[in-house]
């Protein structure tokens, strides 16, 4: 059973549409959801969570129809968001205390494990937690319920460098504890990149590639020609821009092997891997090229 299944999901608004969404997520595996702003990363989770109901399509969350089912799917998921806030009067034991209360499967020694290790104090009030912090704390919520499904969507927005390193840094010693399935949303390819095994492109409310990260890394290069006789018509797919400038030529490769070097047909000069930024910038560029075509 997945832990995720999006199948030609639609919703439409006024002024943007989120078009045949198709996303799976298995058991243990982290996914990284990675767009600009406004590619409809939020409203893809909203209507995982049964928060807005889908024009057309399906979604299954733990195996539960959405959003019919939410009530039973939401007993495995913990959701973290940017824009969710602790009660500034409340103390963190209050918070723990709460939520204890409403989820039979808080492990108190694993919030308290957690207090330790994200450096908080379950006597502190809400109010007097910088933004790091109170991610940690939202983060330790969600944890402690010992989820099947993790979902973050946004949660180092607004931090300064500092405090992301260092959320970050948690979030990856806390997710090798188990087996969980976590969906991981950002615009930041840095974080995605860290914490993630599989990567989702999403822009302008469409799913523009999916794969494993390893995959996204190992197909992209950046190749450097010198061609003084002229540039061949290629047709090959694989070649998503080129930039030429006289003699000097530079591909960007989706497709990176020796079989495409082989019918490339031209000498290459310098060949460079890419970082998972560039990847995801050029996978949009392309995207938007074809659409408007």
């Amino acid at each position: 059973m997945k832990a995720i299944e999006m199948t030609g999901v639609r919703k439409a608004f006024r002024f943007f549409t989120l078009e045949d969404v198709s996303l799976a997520l298995e058991p243990g595996q982290i996914m990284g959801l990675v767009g600009p702003n406004g590619a409809g990363k939020s409203t893809t989770i909203r209507l995982l969570m049964g928060l807005l109901s889908p024009d057309a399509g399906s979604i299954r969350l733990l195996g539960h129809d959405m959003p019919r089912d939410q009530a039973a799917a939401k007993a495995d998921v913990g959701f973290v968001s940017d824009d969710m806030k602790l009660l500034p009067q409340a103390t963190l034991a209050w918070h723990m205390d709460f939520v204890a209360s409403v989820y039979p499967g808080w492990d108190a020694a694993y919030a308290a494990t957690l207090l330790k290790r994200f450096g908080l104090h379950a006597g502190q009030a809400a109010k007097s937690l910088s933004s790091g912090e109170q991610a940690k704390a939202l983060l330790l919520l969600a944890l402690a319920r010992r989820p099947r499904l993790l979902v973050l969507d946004e949660p180092t927005a607004g931090m300064d460098p500092v405090a992301r390193q260092e959320l970050m840094t948690e979030f990856m010693d806390v997710l090798r504890d188990d087996e969980r399935a976590i969906l991981f949303s950002s615009h930041n390819t840095l974080d995605v990149e860290r914490i993630s095994d599989r990567l989702s492109f999403i822009d302008r409310g469409r799913v523009v590639a999916s794969d494993d990260k390893e995959d996204f890394l190992e197909r992209w290069r950046t190749l450097r020609l010198r061609l003084p006789d002229g540039v061949p018509a290629w047709t090959l797919p694989e070649i998503v821009q080129r930039d030429i400038d006289g003699p000097n030529v530079t591909l960007t490769v989706d497709g990176f092997n020796d079989d495409f070097l082989a019918r490339l047909g031209a000498p290459v000069q310098e060949v460079h891997r890419m970082s998972l930024e560039e990847v995801f910038v050029a996978t949009v560029m392309h995207s938007r090229e074809v659409h408007a075509s």
